[in-house]
């Protein structure tokens, strides 16, 4: 088998990764010092990662690449593109609808993008020695800033990664070896005096620019949240039951951003605008079949239904009680709870 010299294996990694359905390839150092560390030490030290212990756990390997692999000395940085064919803030205006990230409408992007890393990172420890470490948004490593630092774009005022190709729609994978690549050059923040982002948020869950608190957080909130959300909280959810696009679906770079080419990413019809009396009535076994290879399998059914009877409180439409009502009795309390609270606000509605 055919060695790369360290001169060949940039341009090597990305014609592998091109044909393996990857958008960007870009490659960091992972050696030197970085702001990200402080960063999420600061975020823990506020509070503001909320119920999510592991992030406070994990944080020493965290802070650092080097902290959770000692050997590593480059960062192969994949991405991507999972950009809706249409406008994914339209559903907000349809009441009677669930509104899902558009990152969950599709196939899992872990399992979709796992099994394409690997196969990356077994042909660079292949063809140049040492070893290889691969990654997909699971493990205390801190994608978004080594992304920033290969060159795939900049974390915006909302925390997340903007590309200038892409906009807000790229799915992250990374390998880490422990080979040295040439680096590429970063991307500059080019968000400039824009504010899109931190205003178009339903739950003002930015205490300034760049800063989060996922305490508010409507993703953080119908996703990692478990029990109860807080009463005042639950009218800004709206008809969002699973994530939330706003902040990324309204900034300016999205004007260069292109539909995704994946299939497998494609939104599913059944998970674009799902009626929320249907999802009300779900049980065990049909929330199973229904989001089969699904990233939304992961909270279960009770977190969804709730987040679906919140949606159902916030739509104003009585009618729709009728379907809450049959939850009233549900075995899980905090469902319980949740079309305590539907019922009565359509009731005075």
């Amino acid at each position: 088998m055919t060695t790369w010299t360290s001169e060949d294996a940039p341009q090597r990694i990305r014609q592998r990764a091109a044909r393996l359905g990857f958008d960007v390839c870009r490659i960091a150092s992972v050696t030197e010092a970085w702001a990200a560390g402080g960063h999420l030490r600061e975020f823990l030290a506020a509070g503001r990662h909320g119920a999510m212990d592991w992030l406070a756990e994990t944080a020493p390997r965290r802070e650092h690449p080097n902290g959770l692999w000692a050997e590593a000395r480059s960062a192969v940085m994949l991405g991507m593109n999972y950009g809706p064919d249409s406008d994914p803030l339209a559903v907000l205006q349809r009441p009677d609808r669930g509104a899902i990230s558009v990152y969950a409408q599709g196939r899992d992007y872990h399992e979709v993008m796992k099994g394409r890393l690997k196969e990356l990172g077994g042909l660079i420890k292949a063809r140049l020695g040492g070893e290889v470490k691969v990654f997909v948004d699971t493990a205390p490593l801190m994608e978004k800033p080594l992304a920033e630092r290969a060159g795939l774009g900049w974390q915006g005022k909302h925390t997340n990664l903007v590309s200038r190709t892409f906009g807000s729609w790229l799915f992250l994978g990374s390998v880490l070896t422990s080979a040295e690549l040439a680096p590429d050059t970063p991307e500059a923040d080019h968000c400039g005096a824009c504010r899109a982002c931190l205003d178009a948020c339903p739950t003002a869950a930015f205490p300034a620019p760049y800063q989060l608190d996922a305490r508010r957080c409507i993703s953080y909130l119908t996703i990692e949240h478990a029990g109860p959300v807080e009463a005042a909280l639950r009218p800004a959810l709206g008809n969002r039951i699973y994530g939330c696009d706003d902040c990324l679906a309204v900034c300016p770079w999205n004007k260069f951003a292109q539909a995704g080419r994946e299939a497998k990413l494609a939104a599913r019809e059944a998970l674009r605008a799902p009626a929320l009396a249907e999802l009300a009535a779900l049980d065990e076994a049909a929330f199973a079949a229904l989001f089969s290879a699904s990233p939304i399998k992961r909270i279960g059914r009770a977190r969804l239904v709730r987040n679906v009877l919140y949606a159902i409180g916030n739509s104003g439409d009585p009618a729709l009680a009728d379907a809450a009502r049959p939850l009233l009795d549900d075995p899980d309390p905090v469902v319980r709870d949740a079309a305590q609270w539907a019922v009565a606000r359509l009731t005075r509605a």
